[in-house]
């Protein structure tokens, strides 16, 4: 049963309202009163599988890391040591100073050949953090700096990050831990 506007909190109403007038439905995405972006649209494995698919990871001197674009901000994506459920992950910035990051390509490249074109896939990333924090100007976010010295793809389609309610969209940073 849907709840009128009017029953929710005036924000929760004026995201509705918002959404509605630009997109002639809710449904379609956007910020919801419950603290979601839009409908899940990542896929993947069920709560359970994904849990016994961590604790059976490889472990080592090593991070599982997943590519995390948007449009225009300079943070790489999330990096998790193993057998750590994503909720651990922290947002990184990678110092490519001795290993250049995957997707190093042009931003407007073709498809499948620019910045950004391996969003969601998962690597094993080597590598430490330097103890630096960086100040992400688009995201407007102060991030944990990470040298990078290697990497190795494990998949190109894990599905969702931190949940399967997970809604990625490039323009808009909707991908966090705790949801």
């Amino acid at each position: 049963m849907r709840k009128s506007c009017l029953s929710l909190a005036p924000l929760a109403c004026l995201a509705i309202l918002t959404c509605a007038l630009l997109t002639n439905s809710c449904s379609t995405g956007g910020y919801t009163p419950g603290g979601t972006y839009g409908p899940p649209n990542m896929g993947g494995p069920t709560t359970a599988e994904r849990a016994a698919k961590i604790a059976s990871e490889a472990t080592g001197s090593f991070y599982y890391g997943r590519r995390y674009y948007v449009e225009k901000t300079r943070f790489w994506g999330y990096l998790r040591k193993p057998r750590q459920s994503a909720k651990s992950a922290r947002l990184v910035v990678f110092n490519e100073s001795r290993k250049r990051n995957p997707d190093r390509l042009p931003e407007a490249g073709p498809a499948g050949q620019r910045y950004g074109f391996d969003q969601n896939f998962e690597y094993r990333i080597r590598g430490y953090y330097t103890g630096k924090k960086v100040y992400e100007v688009n995201s407007n976010q102060i991030l944990p700096e990470f040298m990078l010295t290697g990497y190795e793809m494990v998949t190109r389609s894990p599905g969702w990050l931190f949940s399967p309610k997970d809604h990625y969209n490039p323009q808009s940073f909707t991908l966090k831990p705790g949801y």
